[in-house]
């Protein structure tokens, strides 16, 4: 299973979102030291008791995230959070867990869970500290997944997998190819505006998502690595008041173009990074080409020296044979005299031919053999070449159409600055 937990404020927002009727279906699984019996009223309680003391994140957040197919009961989610309640420090503090039944893209409905406790410590009145959380949450998601027999992703294995600009070549084209869809770029803000209870959370919550917070025309909004913009009154659906409450005023946030030119910059690192990796591909492809092309020479000189080897054994019997034919002494005086030593001769000679043009035929069909292997394997390095190649021309071009991405200020700010183009350089001498 794969948590994210984080230290939050804004318990009402937190409720709503949790309870909120876009799932297929929502179940409280468990209500755990708190005296109201609704989320709503554990959050306030929770909240109530904050106020004795100088914490204003009381809360701390935790999303259960189950691999596709797999089959998740309700005490499976009670006992992750069990564990996660031990590794943090937070057992005997009041909880709740929520479990969600929601559709997605393909139709098919999938459950997770959120698990929220009350960080206040009563007995001594003080939030319980959370030190290193997310490598806490890592370590329990392996050990979830040992213990479920579930498939470990990449981002577990190694922890360099998670960075969204760490991706592959086929990674960047599927995401060339895919389009958002409206449902899943609200659900990306509305989850971010419902954990985060500043803009430092917001900024944060957005970039983990894929989005740049920036100052547009008319307020907040958010820049994905296209350098698409989208406002985030729109797609949050909160009111410019809400907004300005949370975020304060968007002077503070880089300018739509900043945010544009600092995502492609940082996609266009990834991109020569890939070119540089395709470029060694292709040397190290040359290499294993070669190497491959000599294996191949010595395995047919060899089988050519076992054939011909072949060959002089079975030319010595047959020499053997045809002398056998030959009579010696007075029947072979007799031979010569009726003129059977002079058919058998005639007949050796020609069985002879016929063997050498057998052999002479096995040697140009081994050498055709060899031939033919030897040009397939150029041919598929030939292919493979122009793939790499092929791939490299796509992230040049990709990388020059994010290098274009930046100017586009005067459509999304009132201040007035001379256009100018972006100054990321895309190095064309990888390729040398």
């Amino acid at each position: 299973m794969i948590l994210h937990g984080n230290q939050r404020g804004g318990g009402r927002d937190l409720a709503a979102h949790l309870m909120k009727p876009e799932n297929e279906r929502v179940e409280l699984v468990e209500m755990r030291g708190f005296i109201a019996d609704n989320l709503k009223d554990a959050f306030v309680e929770s909240y109530a008791v904050s106020k004795a003391t100088r914490c204003r994140q009381h809360l701390f957040s935790l999303s259960i995230n189950p691999p596709a197919g797999a089959d998740i009961k309700d005490e499976d989610y009670v006992d992750a959070a069990d564990r996660v309640e031990k590794e943090l420090g937070l057992t005997r503090q009041p909880r709740a867990i929520v479990r969600h039944w929601k559709r997605g893209d393909d139709g098919v409905v999938r459950s997770h869970a959120h698990a929220v406790w009350c960080r206040i410590d009563v007995d001594q009145m003080k939030a319980v500290h959370l030190p290193f959380t997310k490598r806490k949450l890592r370590e329990v998601s392996r050990e979830l997944h040992l213990h479920h027999d579930l498939n470990m992703p990449p981002g577990l294995i190694n922890s360099k997998d998670r960075d969204p600009r760490n991706f592959t070549l086929e990674q960047w084209q599927q995401c060339k190819r895919a389009k958002k869809d409206i449902h899943r770029l609200q659900e990306d803000f509305r989850d971010a505006w419902s954990i985060s209870d500043s803009a430092a959370a917001f900024t944060h919550a957005l970039e983990e998502r894929g989005y740049i917070l920036a100052k547009g025309k008319r307020g907040h909004v958010a820049v994905d690595f296209r350098g698409e913009v989208y406002a985030v009154r729109t797609y949050t659906g909160k009111t410019s008041k809400e907004i300005q409450e949370k975020l304060g005023t968007p002077d503070r946030q880089p300018s739509v173009v900043e945010a544009q030119t600092r995502a492609a910059r940082q996609l266009v690192e990834r991109l020569t990074a890939l070119r540089v990796e395709q470029l060694k591909e292709i040397a190290s492809n040359r290499a294993g080409a070669l190497e491959l092309k000599e294996k191949l020479q010595l395995k047919h000189e060899r089988q050519m020296v076992r054939v011909r080897e072949r060959h002089r054994r079975q030319q010595a019997h047959e020499v053997l044979i045809r002398e056998a034919r030959l009579r010696k002494g007075l029947p072979g005086l007799w031979d010569w005299l009726t003129g059977k030593r002079k058919r058998t001769l005639e007949l050796n000679k020609a069985e002879a031919a016929k063997m050498a043009n057998h052999r002479r035929e096995e040697l140009r069909a081994q050498r055709n053999r060899r031939l033919t292997v030897m040009k397939a394997q150029d041919e598929k390095s030939r292919l493979e070449r122009m793939k790499h190649f092929e791939g490299i021309r796509e992230l040049r071009d990709d990388a020059k159409r994010l290098m274009q991405v930046a100017p586009k200020e005067s459509t999304h700010s009132r201040t007035s600055r001379p256009r100018r183009r972006s100054r990321i350089q895309f190095d064309s001498s990888l390729e040398r």
